[in-house]
C-alpha cells in the first residue's frame, strides 16, 4: 500500500442480513416478504428479528411484535431464529474483510464492521471489497465511505442497498445540515426530543448550538460529544484488538403473563443463574445489575444498581435481583424480564480506544 495514500474508515454493512440467509439456504423466497423471528410463530410472544426489503414495503421493522407483523403480510414467510447459522455466515464475512489488502477489522456485530484502510481510491477499494463478499458467500453489502467512524456510519444509509456512498469533512454540511438530528448515529427519539426542547431540530443547529446549553442539558461528557456529532466530529481509530463484554443479559418473553408473586421469584431465580452462569465463563465479577420489566401490553421500564462489591455470590447476586423486582407494579401482569451483569474490565483494556489524540488512525498492519 502506497504510503502516502490517505486513511479511511469504511462502514461494511450487509443488507438485510439474517433474511438474506435465511434465502440463500432457500433460494426459493428469493423476492417474497420473509420474516424472521423467536420461533416462526406468530400466535406466540416474539419480535421480529428481521425482515427484507419485501416485507419492509409494508411497514414491518425488527423489534415490531411479531403477530403484528403477522397481520401486515398476511402471505409473508415467518421463520425462526437460527443464530448459529447467522453466526457462522458471519464469521466467514469478516474471515473475507480481513484477507483485503491492508485492512483492519473492527467487527461491531453479526452484520456489520469498519475497516481501516490507506487508499487513493476509496470507492474502488469499496467495490473490490462488496464483490469479495459477494464472490465468497452470496451475500450484498452496502459501504459508507468517511474520513472518520461517524462519517462512516452515516454514510451507509445514503448507500443501501448494495451501494456506497462517501461523507466527510467536505461535504457534511451539505448532505446533513438540514436534516433532523434523529438522522444522527447516536441520537434516538429521546434524544431528539431534549434538543428540539433546546430549539435544536436540524443538524445544522446541532452544529451551531450554544455549547454551555448542552453541557446544562446532557452533561459534561455527552453535552460535549452531542456538540462535536453536530459536526460529525468522531474517531477515526479503527481497532481491531478483540473486543471484551462489559457485560452478559438474558431476558425472557412469557407466552403466559406472570401475575402471582411465586411465578415472578421463579423467573428471577433463573435468569440470575443464566446470567451468573455467564459472567462465570468470563472469570470477571459483576459490579452492575439491570433490571428490564416489560408490563402487558407493550410498557417497559428498567432499574439498576451499583453492586456493593464486585461478586460472583450466586446468594449475592439472587438478593441484588429481587430488591430490584421489588420495584415492579405489583398489581401490572408482566409480559417480558431481562437481567444485565456489568462486569470489571481487565486492567489492560483502556476505557475509550480512541482517547489518545496522538495515535495513528488505523491500528493493526498497515
Amino acid at each position: 500500500m502506497d504510503d502516502a495514500a490517505r486513511a479511511w474508515v469504511l462502514h461494511v454493512d450487509l443488507d438485510q442480513f439474517i433474511a438474506a440467509v435465511e434465502v440463500l439456504r432457500r433460494p426459493e423466497l428469493a423476492g417474497r416478504p420473509v420474516i424472521v423471528g423467536g420461533r416462526g410463530d406468530p400466535t406466540e410472544r416474539a419480535v421480529v428479528s428481521t425482515a427484507s426489503y419485501e416485507a419492509r414495503r409494508f411497514g414491518v421493522d425488527s423489534g415490531m411484535p411479531l403477530r403484528l407483523a403477522a397481520r401486515k403480510v398476511p402471505d409473508a414467510i415467518i421463520l425462526p431464529v437460527d443464530a448459529p447459522a447467522y453466526d457462522a455466515a458471519s464469521t466467514e464475512v469478516m474471515a473475507v474483510l480481513r484477507s483485503m489488502d491492508g485492512a483492519v477489522v473492527e467487527v461491531l456485530g453479526w452484520d456489520e464492521a469498519f475497516v481501516g484502510v490507506r487508499t487513493d481510491d476509496p470507492e474502488a477499494y469499496a467495490r473490490r471489497l462488496q464483490a469479495a463478499v459477494l464472490d465468497a458467500t452470496g451475500l450484498h453489502c452496502s459501504v459508507g465511505i468517511g474520513d472518520n467512524k461517524i462519517r462512516a456510519k452515516i454514510a451507509t444509509g445514503f448507500g443501501k442497498p448494495r451501494g456506497m456512498f462517501r461523507l466527510t469533512t467536505e461535504n457534511w454540511a451539505e448532505v446533513m445540515g438540514e436534516r433532523p438530528t434523529r438522522d444522527l448515529w447516536g441520537v434516538g427519539a429521546k434524544v431528539s426530543a431534549r434538543l428540539a426542547r433546546l430549539g435544536i431540530t436540524t443538524v445544522r443547529e446541532l452544529a451551531q448550538a450554544d455549547r454551555d446549553a448542552l453541557l446544562a442539558e446532557f452533561g459534561p461528557r455527552m453535552g460535549a460529544w452531542y456538540g462535536d456529532l453536530g459536526y460529525g466530529r468522531g474517531s477515526a481509530v479503527v481497532d481491531d484488538t478483540p473486543g471484551v463484554a462489559r457485560g452478559h443479559s438474558r431476558e425472557t418473553t412469557y407466552q403466559r403473563d406472570l401475575t402471582r408473586p411465586e411465578e415472578v421469584d421463579a423467573a428471577i431465580r433463573s435468569l440470575a443463574a443464566d446470567v451468573l452462569a455467564d459472567i462465570e465463563r468470563e472469570g470477571r465479577p459483576a459490579i452492575r445489575m439491570t433490571l428490564k420489566i416489560r408490563y402487558k401490553p407493550f410498557f417497559t421500564r428498567t432499574f439498576s444498581r451499583t453492586l456493593p462489591d464486585p461478586t460472583s455470590d450466586a446468594e449475592t447476586i439472587l438478593t441484588e435481583a429481587f430488591a430490584l423486582i421489588a420495584k415492579r407494579e405489583p398489581d401490572r401482569p408482566i409480559r417480558l424480564l431481562g437481567l444485565r451483569l456489568e462486569m470489571t474490565m481487565p486492567d489492560d483494556v483502556p476505557d475509550d480506544v480512541s482517547a489518545d489524540p496522538q495515535r495513528s488512525p488505523l491500528r493493526g498492519p498497515i
